[in-house]
């Protein structure tokens, strides 16, 4: 039997022993983390921008620089971690990620904040793929791995809403500083820790490193972030946006006849044809792009519509929080019950009904009861079809690839965290055309929500039956 189905009903006293409940802890906590740092600084854009003096315009790219590096360098960390240690690198990657915490919280102009952007990213890319690669290997593939794979998404998933939170009461409470010193004492915590917890440092492949297809996929990465996130601020038809597309889009398709001809392929061609590797990470893009853009719609509509403020708006996405931390929760079980493919769907058709039911959203206050309502049930949703995704796409490949296999589905995550906002920012605005008013902005968001709720439905459908109907072996925990 495969990977992707389990039979009903089948229960086995499996638990964790103390040493990988430890090691799970210190993996989870460096994840939430991470993931919290992707949302910190949203609300505080504006304060930053006036603190140190960043031009309105130019805010962005506060945020911009992170996720180029983030995205651009994942899958490169991933098989860097492969060849010379995944222990070695997660350290080394928390070490620069409290370094740079600490430079960006003491920086005194732009061109240091954005210093400490760029190497919080390449902190990032290099931690999470390293860790996601710690994690499976930690746990044999089967209801372990499902379980600690679920709890992981819900962290991650609600480390971006707590982010939003954190961010706001710090930067009411103290100063937009402490969005970056917080990092620091719980990196200080995970390098101290992890010498003896983490045992996976050998080196799991010996093969040289793909230059070609580095440079190529980085390069390629990098050009895409970039012109999604031009084209989310100027616009699709904006030259340079074009341009970032087009030689993003060549450098990837260059990468896919390297990895053909190369000796020591970053990314085998023979990974990037197994369904599950492509379905599994399709119905993360998915997954990923639509409820993150689904956060910066609601965001629109709870400022620009309801008058809610920056804090008001961050407090009300806790819901959403609660919601993923649930799905999480129960995406370990449900992957083990009813297999991965099933939760895919499952997860797919809640997110997507949840959203549905956004388009009847008006301008009196009294809608925020829905809203609360539909953001708890798409999360329960949206995580059962990261978990999904997450154990689909490293399900069936040996030890030595599961740096490379994370690494494909961090970049996944990522590129979807970056694509979503810019296309549906886009729906929204050709909606709306020259209207600014509320009621303007809930019918560009009302639009926004019908094509999301559209999308996640469309895409979860084809990657179940895509994946088609195969069979798993193991149990609920």
């Amino acid at each position: 039997m495969s990977t992707l189905e389990a039979p009903a009903g089948q229960v086995t006293g499996i638990r964790m022993s103390s040493r990988q409940k430890l090691v799970l802890t210190l993996l989870l906590g460096s994840q939430f983390m991470i993931a919290v740092d992707f949302s910190i600084l949203n609300v505080a854009l504006p304060v930053v921008g006036e603190g140190l003096g960043f031009p309105l315009a130019h805010l962005q790219w506060i945020a911009t620089a992170f996720a180029l590096a983030a995205a651009g360098f994942t899958l490169l960390f991933g098989r860097i971690a492969d060849l010379f240690g995944r222990k070695r690198i997660f350290i080394g990657g928390m070490a620069l990620l409290g370094l740079s915490s600490a430079l960006g919280g003491l920086a005194t102009g732009p061109e240091v904040l954005l210093t400490a952007r760029v190497l919080q990213g390449l902190a990032t890319a290099a931690v999470t793929p390293a860790g996601l690669a710690l994690l499976t290997t930690a746990f044999r593939e089967g209801p372990l791995r499902d379980r600690a794979l679920g709890l992981n998404g819900a962290l991650m998933s609600a480390g971006f809403t707590t982010g939003a939170i954190l961010g706001g009461l710090l930067t009411e409470l103290l100063s937009w500083r402490w969005a970056f010193f917080i990092n620091v004492p719980v990196a200080a915590a995970v390098v101290a820790l992890a010498p003896s917890l983490l045992t996976d440092s050998r080196l799991v492949c010996r093969h040289r490193l793909d230059v070609p297809g580095a440079v190529t996929v980085t390069g390629g990465l990098l050009a895409l972030v970039y012109g999604l996130t031009r084209a989310g601020e100027h616009g699709w038809s904006e030259p340079l946006a074009l341009s970032a597309l087009t030689v993003g889009t060549a450098l990837l398709v260059a990468f896919w006849f390297v990895e053909q001809r190369s000796a020591a392929p970053l990314v085998p061609v023979r990974i990037m044809r197994r369904r599950t590797v492509v379905w599994g990470n399709t119905a993360g893009l998915i997954a990923f792009a639509t409820e993150t853009s689904l956060v910066f719609l609601l965001t629109l509509y709870l400022q620009e519509v309801l008058g809610y403020s920056a804090l008001a708006t961050g407090l009300a996405f806790g819901v959403l929080g609660i919601g993923t931390v649930a799905g999480g929760t129960l995406g370990g079980r449900a992957v083990s019950r009813f297999g991965s493919r099933a939760t895919i769907l499952g997860g797919g058709v809640v997110q997507a009904v949840a959203t549905l039911s956004l388009v009847a959203l008006g301008t009196s206050g009294g809608w925020i009861s829905l809203l609360l309502a539909a953001t708890f049930v798409g999360g329960v949703g949206n995580m059962l079809l990261i978990v999904g995704f997450m154990v689909t796409a490293t399900s069936g490949l040996p030890d030595s690839e599961q740096g490379l296999a994370t690494g494909l589905a961090t970049m996944t995550q990522q590129v979807g965290i970056t694509l979503g906002i810019p296309v549906m920012s886009a729906v929204a605005a050709a909606r709306m055309g020259k209207g600014t008013g509320p009621a303007s902005v809930l019918s560009g968001v009302g639009t926004a929500v019908l094509v999301n709720s559209a999308l996640v439905l469309a895409g979860s459908l084809l990657a179940w039956r895509a994946l088609g109907r195969r069979t798993r072996t193991h149990s609920v925990v």
